[in-house]
């Protein structure tokens, strides 16, 4: 399959329609530990107003690490304890018949009735909400299951729902609350009709991986019951299921419905297959060409308008997903960022929107597409910072460069406000630089007018204004910032501290020729008023303190030896943590091979996370 076609197939999975896999024909029914410690609060709420900017996996980037972030603003952490995930739904707190067993499984709770006979894998059920009918679904869900004997598990907590449905949620597992484990496909069928029926109505985000069942909140898809493993083409372990040779092979948890080839789909499932494809994009006015951005709130593609040939960028929304702090989703944010370009229009550097429009149950803003780099790749083209070879011209000539950069954003930021609009989202990759130098300020879905007195819902922590910045004083910090980040792009650590931009300033003179005053314009913005001036203390290398601190990393024993084939493992303790430390402490190997570690478990009480 050539990278076009795969792409737009991509384009048209996270829509939630269209061909469903690449490789299947959509008419055939076969085919880390934390850095610091604090104290934590039972409700500490997540930081939904930071926007993380990940690159999509196809680039290199692992994006695993985005689940967890949202425990804590400051820390990593795992959302796997009331301390860090919040308090829990109220029917986590419900009495067990006798026999069953609860268990904390990560962020799951597993509601077990110990009576054996599911098998390592097949048609697993998912049911999705909204922060507003959680608990009804939950509820729902218990009612039925528990006096069915039917194994199930649920997400912990509300705030371990949102960080699943937050804008960038991973969107393989996106929206998914509970997880039925049915001992055969007789008995998923009877689920689905008679579950399927008593949450009929109840409002839900889509989940991409797996099939719809009618309009409701229930999903489905062939998965594995039991944790196993294998390693991929990329030499990577990831989730397995067998195929029919009883090879393991990968279980696809991507943001698209699979079926596995030797996997025939059950009758029952067929004609909402083919609901899930009578949607598609051929009747629009656009076509779809090649992905800019994924985030769980959608899409945004690169397209052409049918009728005046214009190169356009279409916006997705998806309903009650990609939600930011206040709660809102990436349909209204959709929907307010067409509204706000209409008002800016015509202001050089704004991009005109064109259409707006439904798809499915997805909303899609049509916008002009404004060629260049975003400013971020703009920066890293001309630094002279890392070019060893650059001589005081090539500094004075970045310098002027960037300062006209700023002077423009200034201009078209000042302009938008005399159309009583705050920005709110001004950061390195909103801003595209033209190959004439000219730039456009893209971004526009947190934006709103000055008179609603609200603040960003989401943001980027190195640009993103202190709680007691207000209205147009929001975009005012924002640009400060940008003054000192076309110099010294590390403005992330003035979220931490924002006495720092005193330092970074000084760091911005001594290399490059921008007057004094440039400079004294963002501090005087970032710094808190009357902050004294603090030390910044400096440590110089010394080559002859390496022995001693390479000594000292080695703690008290000797050096850990390298591990060779002869070498054992160190034995599983009930305590992985305590394991680990161990074996750190004494100097042993460490195995992670996943069915040697501590607590590992392939029996149906270990269901997978998907």
């Amino acid at each position: 399959m050539s990278s076009r076609a795969y792409t737009f197939a991509r384009c048209r999975s996270d829509f939630g329609f269209g061909r469903i896999d690449p490789e299947v024909d959509s008419n055939s029914s076969r085919s880390a530990r934390r850095p610091l410690r604090r104290q934590a609060s039972r409700q500490r709420s997540i930081p939904l107003n930071v926007r993380m900017n990940p690159l999509p996996n196809r680039d290199g980037m692992d994006e695993r690490y985005q689940a967890f972030l949202m425990a804590d603003p400051s820390f990593y952490d795992a959302m796997h304890s009331e301390a860090t995930a919040g308090v829990s739904f109220r029917v986590a707190e419900r009495e067990l018949p006798d026999g069953w067993r609860r268990s904390e499984q990560d962020d799951w709770f597993v509601i077990d009735p110990q009576i054996g006979g599911l098998p390592t894998q097949g048609w697993k059920i998912h049911a999705s909400a909204t922060q507003g009918n959680a608990e009804r679904v939950l509820e729902a869900v218990w009612d039925y299951c528990v006096p069915r004997k039917i194994e199930f598990k649920f997400l912990r907590s509300p705030n371990a729902l949102t960080a699943r449905v937050a804008k960038y949620a991973e969107r393989g597992y996106s929206g998914k609350l509970v997880t039925i484990y049915p001992a055969d496909d007789g008995i998923c069928e009877s689920i689905l009709e008679e579950l399927g029926e008593l949450l009929d109505g109840e409002p839900n985000p889509y989940i991409l991986s797996d099939l719809r069942w009618r309009k409701g909140p229930l999903f489905v898809r062939y998965g594995a019951f039991a944790n196993q493993y294998t390693v991929n083409d990329a030499g990577r372990v990831v989730a397995a299921i067998a195929d029919g040779d009883g090879k393991l092979v990968p279980d696809h948890r991507d943001p698209v419905f699979h079926l596995p080839p030797w996997v025939t789909l059950p009758d029952f499932l067929v004609p909402h297959l083919a609901a899930r494809n009578e949607v598609t994009v051929t009747g629009l006015p656009y076509t779809i060409e090649r992905v800019l951005h994924f985030s769980n709130g959608g899409g945004i593609y690169v397209g052409h308008d049918k009728r005046t040939g214009a190169e356009v960028v279409l916006k997705e929304g998806r309903p009650h997903a990609g939600l930011d702090a206040q709660g809102q989703d990436a349909v209204r944010r959709v929907e307010r960022e067409y509204e706000i370009l209409r008002r800016l229009a015509g202001i050089p550097g704004v991009p005109k929107a064109h259409d707006l429009f439904w798809l499915g149950e997805h909303r899609f803003l049509v916008m002009d597409f404004v060629d260049g780099d975003v400013l971020g790749k703009a920066i890293t083209l001309r630094y002279p910072l890392i070019d060893p070879s650059a001589g005081p011209a090539d500094y004075r000539k970045y310098a002027e460069w960037a300062t006209r950069i700023q002077e423009h954003l200034e201009s078209i930021l000042a302009a938008v406000h005399e159309r009583g609009v705050v920005y709110g989202d001004l950061h390195l990759f909103n801003v595209v630089v033209r190959a004439d130098d000219t730039i456009a300020l893209l971004d526009y879905e947190v934006a709103s007018p000055v008179e609603e007195a609200t603040r960003p819902a989401l943001g980027n922590p190195g640009f993103f204004a202190p709680r007691g910045n207000t209205g147009f004083a929001i975009d005012h910090y924002s640009l400060a910032c940008m003054r000192l980040a076309l110099f010294l792009p590390m403005t992330n650590l003035l979220g931490l501290h924002r006495v720092k931009a005193r330092e970074f300033a000084g760091i911005i003179a001594e290399h490059f020729p921008v007057e004094r005053d440039f400079l004294a314009k963002a501090v005087d913005v970032i710094v808190p008023p009357g902050t004294p001036h603090l030390p910044s203390p400096r440590i110089e290398p010394d080559p002859a303190e390496w022995p001693v601190c390479a000594s000292a990393l080695s703690g008290p024993s000797s050096p850990v030896p390298r591990r060779t084939a002869k070498t054992a493992c160190s034995p599983a303790t009930s305590n992985s943590s305590t394991w680990a430390a161990s074996a750190w402490r004494t100097g042993q190997p460490v195995c992670f091979s996943p069915s040697r570690l501590p607590g590992a478990d392939v029996s149906r009480s270990s269901r997978t996370g998907w």
